[in-house]
């Protein structure tokens, strides 16, 4: 993309559609931040118990004295490690699943249909519950619990672009040739499907991160000292009327994550859609 001045440049930057990176790129760096937080981020301070005000904290103190702001980096840096350990573990899980059902067919394909049924047949953040509420909190059995319902979506696609592809003429060729099952799907079908799996990817991270915030809204994610958005929106709660900080930090930043994500999986796969695009212009 060429610029032809200072001033295009500018409107292009400004626009709507670059907004949801820069928002991104923002949660990037802050999860980034979250890691360099020092021990303030959980002492408790008695003396700065909610308080709000310019020489203080950039978003005051919660109901501890703890600033807001430092833990709003860690719980960045929660809701990213969880969003990413769920997006690649459920990525590879049931993209390799549902290639291998597709490809192969016959009663393989229709036991893991069934199977890929059952788990569709629950609502998929009640699971997640029940399974954390099981394993007990923390932030491993969070990834655990929603790779255990999230891999479905994945497998649903791949099977899907699967059989609409192992039919084409170059791997027909390479079977012929004697080519290795795992050769073909490695280096004849996977990358033909990686487009529109990485365009579920994004939708998955999103579903990740207000996953991730529910759960521990709930009391089944991270545990104190660690920092979540969705346990600092409950404990900020309990506050709303003497001070509101506590929740709309974390509540907005939770917020415009998730929009910004959806918001850049729209577009990718507008991006991808060429019928579309070519009956646009």
């Amino acid at each position: 993309m060429q610029f032809q001045s200072i001033r295009d440049l500018r409107n292009y930057l400004v626009s709507f559609k670059v907004l949801p990176l820069l928002v991104v790129l923002i949660w990037l760096m802050m999860a980034v931040s979250g890691a360099f937080v020092g021990d303030e981020a959980t002492q408790i301070d008695l003396k700065k118990l909610l308080a709000f005000g310019v020489d203080q904290s950039w978003l005051g103190y919660d109901e501890l004295g703890r600033p807001v702001w430092d833990r709003l980096l860690m719980g960045a840096q929660t809701s990213f490690l969880v969003a990413l350990g769920v997006v690649v573990f459920s990525s590879i899980i049931g993209t390799t699943i549902g290639v291998y059902s597709a490809y192969v067919g016959g009663w393989t394909d229709k036991v893991i249909l069934k199977i890929i049924d059952v788990f569709l047949a629950f609502p998929g953040l009640l699971l997640a519950i029940a399974l954390a509420a099981i394993l007990g909190p923390g932030i491993e059995n969070v990834v655990f619990a929603l790779v255990t319902v999230g891999w479905v979506s994945y497998a649903r696609l791949a099977r899907a672009q699967t059989l609409s592809l192992r039919n084409r003429e170059h791997i027909q060729a390479a079977k012929a040739f004697g080519v290795p099952t795992y050769l073909i799907l490695w280096r004849h079908l996977l990358p033909l499907i990686l487009a529109p799996l990485g365009v579920e990817a994004t939708f998955g991270i999103a579903g990740a991160v207000i996953s991730e915030a529910g759960l521990s809204f709930l009391g089944l994610g991270v545990q104190a000292p660690d920092a979540s958005w969705g346990s600092m929106i409950r404990e900020g709660t309990r506050y709303l009327l003497v001070a509101p900080h506590l929740v709309l930090a974390p509540g907005l930043a939770l917020m415009m994550v998730v929009l910004a994500v959806n918001l850049l999986g729209d577009q990718w796969r507008d991006h991808l859609d060429v019928k579309a695009k070519s009956r646009r212009e």
